[in-house]
Order: structure tokens, then C-alpha cells, then sequence
């Protein structure tokens, strides 16, 4: 599932309560705050597309009030404040700065964050099974993923030696993963080439370092800085012809060599954390969901291009090959 399904799931099971919470709701006007790293047309209408499907519309019976950052943190701050003094009755985070801000901003409005990578590592909750305070939500993350990607590559490539990885470093979020790879590395018996980004500015310079440097390989670590200029890392990787391994599947088919991430609509499925919210649940005492199943994703077609011969054994595992 790409990130515009995730989240136009997650905007299903946010909203399919009202009409069910009971009468004494009926003709109540919700307001939704969301903020976002970036304004993708696409994605909201993903959104906006479920919940006219649900009977909520912008205008009659819904508010939406939408932040995007446009790659600077900086800013989360002040739209948390502007949607607590709004009065918005929850508030979808899709970053961990933004969900950080929020958390800052207020202690009585439910916060949803259905894309956390570490939420507990970076400070946004206390525990995943008691969360605490007004936060809960979604984790895409489990113990080890990072070092199986890792793994996964080194399986396509047995000579990968130097691989880049490509991090937000100014989201305390992806200090976990980082460690986590920096661990799987020397376990592996390879190095890291440290390729952290803080703003849209830094891709290009990033870029020159690697083209110069030479990596065997690629680990992008996703968040919402760089999943907005995902299709950029995608371009230069092709271009460099530089085998790589995204957390994404729209990227592996945009491109990319492989991709290796939770199965995220299982994950939505076995969870109704959302609806118990607006039925009045503490956000607090609701479990942050974990992914129990995975996919991996290999682009054939990427390497044939890249010359590289793919093992069987890897193929087979694969749940979606790309030719």
C-alpha cells in the first residue's frame, strides 16, 4: 500500500464513528486539524474522497484545517497553536516534529499519529502499549527492519561493502533507525557512507557526495522529509545507476531497486483505535498499533538495467516482482 492509500485508510477509520456515536450528535459540525510536511493534492483527496463516502463534506457537516510545513519544522509549532486555538476536535500528525509540536501545544485534544516511526525513542509517548497523555495512533515500525533491509540488500549484491544511507537527521524520530543500521553494518561486515539531510536544500548537496563517493549501494530511511523528494532520490539513483533499498513500494516501482516495509492495511485492519477516539475513548490509554506482516518488493526490470542477477531464493520471498 503507497502512502496516499495509508493515509486515506487511516481518514476511513478516523471518521466512520459519528454517524454511529448516537443521536445526540446528529447535526454536529467536526472540525479536523491535520498537518502535514507537504501540500500533495493527491493525498489529501484521498482523504477528502473517503470521507465524502462517509457523508462528511467540507461546507455541510466538516472543517478541515490543513498546515503543511513545505520541508520547514520550524513551523509546527505555530500551526499546532493555530489549530488548538481553533478548537478542533483531533488533530492528524503525519510527521514526529509536527506530533512533538502538538504535544507541546496541548493536553486535552486528541492527537492521532497514524505514520510514527519511533515514537517512544523520540519522545512522543511513554510506552507503545500505554501511550499516555492525549497521543495515539499508528507505528510503521518493528524491531529490526532497518537491519533487514540491509540484509535483504546484501542478499541481491553479495559484494555490497560501502552503502550510503540517506537519513532526516533533524527528526529525532530516525535516531533509532540509524543506530539500528549503524549495528546491522558492522554485523554485516560493512560500512556506512552517512548521507543526513535537515531541509530540501541539502538533496542536491547530498547527491554530489554520493556521485562522488561511489556507494555500492543505497538505504533510504523514510519520514516526511524525505518521502517528499522521494521521486528526486529515485531519479538519481537511476541515473547513477546505484542499487538501492527504499521503505516504500511506490518508490521500488517508480524505480528503485527493492523495497521492504510493513504491511501496513493489516496493520490498519487490526486496529480500531481511531473510532474508539471519537466514541470517547482516552487517546492515552489506547495501544500504538505494530505491523506483524511485511512485504518485500523487488524491481526485476531495475536490475536487469543495474546488471545485476537477482538470487532465486530472494525472488521467491519477494511478495510483488516487478518486471
Amino acid at each position: 500500500m503507497d502512502r496516499r492509500a495509508f493515509i486515506g485508510t487511516v481518514a476511513g477509520a478516523l471518521l466512520a464513528a459519528p454517524p454511529a456515536v448516537g443521536a445526540q450528535q446528529a447535526g454536529r459540525v467536526w472540525r479536523i486539524g491535520y498537518i502535514d510536511v507537504s501540500d500533495d493534492a493527491k493525498r489529501y483527496e484521498a482523504i477528502l474522497q473517503r470521507l465524502r463516502e462517509l457523508g462528511y463534506l467540507e461546507g455541510r457537516n466538516l472543517i478541515t484545517e490543513r498546515r503543511y510545513s513545505e520541508g520547514q519544522a520550524e513551523r509546527f509549532p505555530q500551526f499546532a497553536a493555530e489549530l488548538v486555538r481553533l478548537k478542533v476536535d483531533v488533530i492528524i500528525v503525519i510527521t514526529t516534529p509536527a506530533a512533538l509540536a502538538v504535544k507541546r501545544a496541548t493536553t486535552t485534544i486528541p492527537i492521532v499519529f497514524p505514520t510514527a516511526i519511533d515514537p517512544v525513542g523520540a519522545g512522543v509517548i511513554s510506552s507503545l502499549a500505554r501511550p499516555g497523555g492525549n497521543i495515539t495512533g499508528l507505528t510503521t515500525q518493528s524491531p529490526d527492519l532497518v537491519a533487514k533491509r540491509l540484509q535483504l540488500l546484501k542478499e541481491a549484491i553479495p559484494h555490497l561493502s560501502r552503502v550510503a544511507v540517506l537519513w532526516n537527521a533533524s527528526n529525532p524520530a530516525n535516531a533509532g533507525p540509524w543506530r539500528e543500521a549503524q549495528d546491522a553494518a558492522r554485523a554485516l561486515g560493512m560500512a556506512l557512507l552517512s548521507q543526513e539531510v535537515r531541509g530540501p536544500a541539502d538533496f542536491e548537496r547530498v547527491f554530489a557526495v554520493m556521485a562522488r563517493e561511489r556507494p555500492d549501494g543505497l538505504l533510504f530511511i523514510r519520514d516526511g522529509l524525505t518521502l517528499q523528494h522521494g521521486a528526486q532520490v529515485v531519479d538519481f539513483v537511476t541515473r547513477k545507476a546505484i542499487p538501492s533499498m527504499f521503505e516504500g513500494s511506490e518508490l521500488a516501482a517508480a524505480g528503485g531497486l527493492m523495497s521492504y516495509e510493513a504491511n501496513v492495511a493489516d496493520l490498519l485492519r487490526r486496529g480500531a483505535i481511531l473510532v474508539k477516539i471519537l466514541k470517547g475513548a482516552t487517546p492515552g490509554d489506547l495501544p500504538f498499533e505494530r505491523p506483524t506482516k511485511f512485504e518485500l518488493v523487488i524491481n526485476l526490470k531495475t536490475a536487469k538495467a543495474l546488471g545485476l542477477t537477482i538470487p532465486p531464493s530472494l525472488l521467491q520471498r519477494a511478495d510483488q516482482v516487478i518486471e
